[in-house]
């Protein structure tokens, strides 16, 4: 399926040098701000106190957490848990108040704007979580990485790999070079995101990588920048199909998911567009600039035009 079909090849590898460079500095100032600014972790890396209030009748969350908001907690989740009768609330530790105090002052808030507001349930998640949870998250991206490296090794040439990772991590540490500028809260569900991001992102890599690959059989008197230009023109129909629905539905998320996605679906509105930015300048490029070439995704000897085994020998491509 395609929108339209592109006649003349795109030169993209002319311009690949100037768009790099523009990714480095991009790089290098999502660099600069995780080590200057950091993180904003949220109750779930940093601990705080975790409070299940129910209702007889639905509340409007909006007004929920405002009220929190009002006692002067800062970076409240507030999000229905089970059912919309059922509200869970995450407040950051503070110094000198004890889980208990805090649950007490926020109850006495919410029954002033519901009297048959209940506490079900409260409980302290303390530090020592959160940094279980950033170490098994670190982890988790580590095997993601290790498993990407690996699937396009085997699939494809170890040169591949090399590029694909570089832009899928050129990808995370700018997503999370957003998240430090602007000091977004940083939560599980913006990790999961970015996590998407890494498969999505090495998906659309590998449609090219797939392409580049069947050009080298096909076109036998294209140099390898003529092969990648050609396999990245003849993709881009697929990917603003494949881009646009995603980020249809993650936009949706953006607008109309509250708080509660807000974050979670900017991590991928960010990952969606910088991917394919990514997949064209940064993987292909590097692929080019490491040398690959026909031989490489082609074993066995390579046949030349013109030789009487050759399938192609005679054809106009």
């Amino acid at each position: 399926m395609e929108f339209f079909k592109i006649r003349k090849d795109i030169p993209f590898m002319k311009n690949a040098l100037v768009f790099n460079v523009i990714s480095f500095l991009t790089f290098a100032a999502a660099v600069f701000f995780l080590l200057t600014r950091g993180l904003h972790l949220s109750v779930e890396f940093t601990g705080g106190t975790v409070m299940h209030v129910a209702y007889v009748q639905a509340p409007e969350l909006e007004k929920v957490r405002s009220t929190v908001t009002g006692l002067g907690f800062d970076d409240v989740l507030v999000q229905n848990f089970g059912s919309s009768k059922d509200v869970m609330i995450r407040l950051p530790a503070q110094k000198g108040v004890s889980s208990a105090q805090q649950s007490d002052k926020v109850m006495g808030a919410l029954k002033a704007l519901d009297a048959e507001a209940s506490l079900r349930r409260t409980e302290f998640v303390g530090p020592q979580v959160g940094e279980e949870l950033a170490h098994d998250g670190l982890k988790a991206l580590g095997m993601v990485v290790l498993g990407i490296m690996v699937y396009l090794a085997f699939r494809f040439e170890w040169k591949f790999a090399v590029a694909a990772i570089i832009a899928n991590l050129h990808d995370v540490v700018i997503i999370l070079g957003f998240f430090a500028f602007f000091q977004w809260e940083f939560s599980l569900a913006v990790l999961a995101a970015v996590l998407a991001v890494l498969g999505y992102s090495v998906n659309e890599s590998v449609v090219i990588f797939d392409r580049i690959r069947e050009n080298f059989r096909r076109f036998r008197k294209m140099n390898t920048v003529q092969i990648i230009d050609n396999a990245i023109t003849s993709t881009i129909s697929r990917t603003i199909i494949t881009h646009g629905s995603t980020q249809i539905m993650v936009l949706s998320m953006l607008l109309f998911g509250g708080q509660t996605l807000h974050y979670f679906a900017m991590a991928l509105t960010i990952g969606i567009l910088f991917g394919i930015y990514s997949s064209v300048f940064v993987a292909a490029a590097i692929a080019m600039w490491l040398g690959i070439k026909r031989e490489d995704l082609i074993k066995g000897p390579v046949r030349k035009e013109g030789d009487p085994d050759d399938p192609n020998a005679g054809a106009t491509v």
